[in-house]
């Protein structure tokens, strides 16, 4: 979880093993005062952030000490991007304000341009213009900082530990951290893609090695042809040295022309490649064909020319060229080493393009189990629409914040084809996480009653004494539960179809200054009552929202996958947004249409507007949200399957290719056997025999290599396991049959030799 102010300021002044050590985080605001309205990611750093990070304004100034405390003029930082983007590159910075939040902001500096740290953030503030909680439970602050100089990791996590320790023994139940986990910032932004892009680096270096195997059968197979050649040359004085270079020279030619001709077809894909990628994979906008890019390449070009130049030519040199240039090109079969050699490099790509399809196809069954999930609400017809509103933690500015909401609303079911209208701040499959502790209270015990005091006191008057006891509470596991925090509207439900099990859902009674009420998800009710009736039952959830006004449970809504589809539902409490209007500053509308989502956002665009426009809002169907979240998994499943079938395909051309050279240069051979009595069945089996048992290997290396790389996947499905035997049977029957085809045709060419011919053939 996230750091409390105090516990990171005796981390902060303890530690020995950090040079720096700063608090962030980061929301997305509506800003004004720029060429128009936008949206933008607003992160509070704290004095040693940018210290941290190593980075310093290009133009204008950071951060100083006398902007850096509570009450001090509101200044910022801003992105190179929106500066040029809305500002218009502005150079005299003095003549610039932007709006967001509650609060006027003088622009100091600009950040070089591609730092957006954290969140792909646009305008940074002081987070010492936030009042510090004493509270070792508010767990606010993500937490950045500097190891140093010499300082391993390792040092750093156990002198972090010990400190950790240190205070959940002196602070005991007034404090949640029990440990410290210390991990680099590479890891931390890259983690949850790392395994997935190795899977795909695998899955291409995988292609490659089945492509360098066709083009290695065809370079052997016109080597043997060139026997005769290659014999001449070494009579006229040719040492071996002069024929390997000739061969390292014709792969050369072949592999910088190919990957020549791979840069510009790459043009083209990587435009494809980021725009089928998920949004948060890290630095998707630096994907491109760069310097770094094209000497790779140039690498692997060197390093594919060399390997199969360098096989070429020793396999076509180590023979007797003498005795070949004897024979005058009259051997039908060629070496025996030789077509062992392309049957073994052919069971090679057999076994890689296994390898690669039963990825795909474990991919795939995880799609599809994925797909058949329940989300527990409906995607089709209907539209969302996030506002970033200012905070109304205020109490003058709760009321206006209901009104706004109310009008909106109310003008939003005015539009034709409208079924339905309803908000919510956590809307389901969308990164707005806001969960916490909330405790089960009796009305009639006296610390209720206080606590209901409590609320209508002055913040800075509030006994500690009952504060601590309050606080208290929250160790009690007899009384708490964990559960996500989310303000709605009536509608919200009715919109999502997300069903109402018992009770009621709130209405117009549900006034701000009537007593305040929730719903609770099943999961809830399952989790915390399961014997009792939880309708009638009071809790108090004040940590998430300030208000610590109690909470009267009304009704019971079904369970809805609001996190992703592949995780259970989050146990949900919902609260009314005209009673806590305070916790709607990520709020998202739903409208559910009776037609085409599109064709209203224009409209509601305009009503915005005009109720406020400074409240730019960004629109998507909610078809467009879920299938974005399954964004990650499908651009895996896409990935491996174009490989895995490209490498079909080369693996196809392969066995055809050996099969039909292997018939060839066996015709005197097939032609002497139809001559001493064998039938064109018995012809048919010896081809097709050789073709299966060559296939027959590479399956069986191809599923021993299954087994063990595709446990390394096991991260990425879901519902499936890495060895599941469907996917195994039916990739292995699959790559049979399709070998069983591709020899099919070379085998029935054999069939119609003509022994006659075949015996005077040379």
């Amino acid at each position: 979880m996230n750091f409390t102010d105090p516990n990171f300021e005796d981390l902060r002044s303890q530690n020995r093993s950090l040079q720096g050590m700063a608090e962030y985080a980061a929301r997305t605001q509506s800003v004004s005062g720029g060429s128009e309205p936008t949206r933008a990611v607003v992160a509070a750093v704290s004095s040693d952030f940018f210290p941290v990070m190593g980075v310093q304004p290009v133009l204008g100034r950071g951060f100083v000490a006398e902007d850096q405390h509570l009450g001090a003029a509101p200044v910022a930082l801003i992105s190179h991007g929106l500066w040029r983007q809305s500002l218009g590159g502005i150079a005299d910075l003095s003549k610039i304000k932007l709006t967001f939040g509650d609060k006027s902001y003088s622009i100091v500096g600009v950040l070089p341009a591609g730092f957006r740290f954290p969140s792909d953030s646009d305008l940074w503030v002081p987070r010492e213009l936030v009042e510090r909680l004493p509270s070792r439970s508010a767990h606010n602050w993500s937490v950045v900082a500097r190891l140093r100089d010499g300082v391993p990791l390792a040092q750093a996590r156990a002198d972090l530990s010990t400190i950790a320790h240190r205070l959940k023994q002196q602070f005991g139940a007034d404090i949640d951290m029990t440990d410290v986990s210390v991990l680099p910032l590479r890891e931390s932004l890259t983690g949850s893609v790392r395994s997935a892009l190795l899977i795909l680096l695998g899955a291409v270096g995988f292609l490659l090695l089945v492509g360098c195997a066709n083009v290695a059968n065809l370079m052997l197979a016109q080597a043997v042809v060139r026997q005769r050649e290659l014999a001449i040359r070494a009579a006229l004085g040719a040492g071996r040295g002069r024929l390997v270079r000739q061969f390292l020279a014709e792969s050369s030619l072949l592999s910088f022309v190919g990957s020549a001709l791979g840069v510009i077809a790459a043009q083209w894909g990587v435009d494809a490649l980021v725009m089928l990628a998920p949004r948060n994979l890290p630095r998707l906008g630096e994907v491109s064909i760069n310097l770094a890019v094209l000497f790779f390449l140039l690498g692997v070009s060197v390093l594919v020319a060399v390997g199969l130049g360098v096989l070429t030519a020793v396999r076509a040199t180590s023979g007797d060229l003498q005795a070949a240039l004897a024979e005058g090109g009259r051997g039908q079969g060629g070496s025996l080493g030789g077509q062992r050699l392309g049957r073994v490099i052919v069971a090679g790509q057999l076994a890689i393009t296994l390898v690669l399809l039963v990825g795909a196809g474990l991919l795939g069954r995880s799609l599809i189990r994925v797909l058949s999930i329940d989300p527990g609400f409906r995607t089709e017809h209907i539209v969302t629409m996030n506002l970033a509103l200012p905070l109304a933690y205020q109490e003058r500015d709760r009321a206006p914040r209901a009104r706004f909401l109310d009008e909106l609303f109310a003008r939003l079911r005015t539009i034709p084809g409208v079924l339905e209208v309803g908000g919510t701040g956590r809307l389901p499959l969308t990164p707005m996480l806001s969960d916490g502790t909330y405790i089960v209270m009796n009305p009639q015990e006296n610390l209720a009653r206080a606590i209901q005091e409590l609320e209508r006191t002055d913040p800075q008057k509030r006994p500690p004494r009952l504060i601590h006891e309050l606080e208290g509470l929250f160790h009690d596991s007899t009384r708490t539960g964990y559960a996500a925090y989310c303000p709605v509207s009536e509608g919200y439900f009715r919109a999502l179809g997300i069903p109402l099990v018992r009770g009621r859902l709130f209405d117009d009674r549900d006034s701000m200054d009537a007593p305040h009420v929730a719903l609770i998800s099943q999961s809830v009710a399952r989790e915390r009552w399961p014997n009792q009736d939880p309708l009638g039952q009071t809790i108090e959830f004040g940590n998430m929202d300030g208000d610590l006004r109690l909470l009267t449970i009304v009704g019971i809504v079904g369970d809805a996958r609001t996190d992703s589809l592949e995780t259970s539902p989050s146990p949900t409490i919902y609260v009314n947004y005209r009673q806590r209007p305070q916790a709607t500053g990520r709020f998202s509308v739903v409208l559910r249409m009776d037609g085409e989502p599109a064709r209203v956002l224009p409209v509601m665009r305009e009503i915005v507007r005009n109720l406020d426009p400074n409240v730019p809002p960004s629109f998507n169907t909610f078809t467009k949200v879920f299938s974005d979240s399954l964004s990650a998994r499908r651009f895996n499943l896409t990935l491996v399957g174009v490989f895995a079938a490209t490498a079909l395909l080369l693996a196809v051309a392969g066995i055809y290719g050996v099969m039909a050279y292997s018939v060839e240069r066996r015709t005197q051979e097939l032609g002497v056997r139809m001559a001493l009595g064998a039938c064109r069945g018995d012809i048919l089996r010896l081809v097709l025999g050789q073709a299966m048992s060559t296939a027959a290997i590479g399956v069986a290396a191809g599923i021993g290599g299954s087994f063990a790389l595709t446990r390394t996947m096991q991260s990425l499905l879901f519902g499936t396991s890495a060895i599941d035997p469907i996917t195994f049977a039916g990739v292995t029957l699959l790559l049979s049959v399709v070998a069983l085809l591709a020899s099919y045709i070379p085998a029935r060419r054999a069939t119609k030799v003509d022994p006659i011919v075949a015996l005077r053939y040379e």
